[in-house]
């Protein structure tokens, strides 16, 4: 089952983010406790987000005239951070937790290229501001993770005179680093279920390459219609598992 659920989450990943949503549900049916799901499906989908970010590594540069290295680094503690506050959330209030930040993953996926296109018309964001955000996007991306490309896109779309296409490098990169940061401390705690975290990982490297052939034949419509429909899903249940 957490192989098929790698292949479904790497596919996601490859196609329109999101694979967090295909695989934490596999793994807390599977039994295993929120936080240890968590943590796991990090660790599994880990080699895929460091894959995207090698074959962007000859675009980076500068973002909004930051050093896109001293980023990256704001983004390791951020994730160490967070990661480690995850180790320390009981799993009571993590299973609390989840549906809140599914959902405002959800409303992210659902509104958040409109709401930057409209914030980017009348706002504009300085280094220090992007330095502060991003601290908080690895602080995000190391705790939950869910939906965090698409909240960096956001963000990153309120830097003036920076077309997306240029900021798809860093922003890979970041995601990256900050599910990195996570796998050290989640590793290292123990908090991973390896015999889950294995063929997860396996069937996510082969969803990727699937997401990435399907993904040139598929109109961008569909991808984010099925993105949507799977995260509207994931989160329904998990308020009714919390709630009722």
């Amino acid at each position: 089952m957490s192989g098929g659920a790698g292949v479904l989450g790497g596919a996601m990943n490859a196609l329109a983010g999101g694979g967090t949503f295909a695989t934490l549900p596999a793994l807390i049916a599977l039994g295993l406790p929120a936080n240890t799901a968590n943590a796991t499906s990090n660790v599994a989908l880990l080699p895929g987000a460091a894959t995207s970010s090698w074959a962007f590594r000859r675009e980076l540069g500068p973002v909004g005239g930051v050093n896109v290295w001293l980023l990256g680094g704001i983004t390791f503690v951020g994730g160490l951070a967070g990661s480690a506050l995850l180790v320390v959330t009981p799993t009571r209030v993590f299973d609390l937790l989840i549906p809140w930040l599914l959902l405002m993953a959800l409303v992210v996926i659902a509104y958040g290229k409109r709401a930057a296109d409209a914030l980017h018309a009348r706002v504009t964001i300085g280094q220090r501001t992007l330095i502060v955000s991003q601290s908080l996007l690895g602080v995000y991306g190391g705790y939950f993770g869910g939906g965090v490309g698409l909240m960096t896109t956001a963000i990153y779309g309120l830097l003036a005179g920076v077309s997306p296409r240029a900021l798809f490098a860093p922003r890979t990169l970041m995601l990256a680093i900050a599910n990195a940061a996570a796998a050290i401390v989640f590793i290292t705690t123990g908090l991973v279920n390896w015999a889950a975290a294995v063929p997860m990982l396996i069937g996510a490297v082969f969803g990727g390459w699937i997401g990435a052939v399907i993904g040139k034949r598929l109109s961008p419509g569909l991808v984010r219609g099925w993105t949507l429909f799977v995260t509207a899903a994931t989160t329904i249940v998990f308020f009714v598992r919390a709630y009722f």
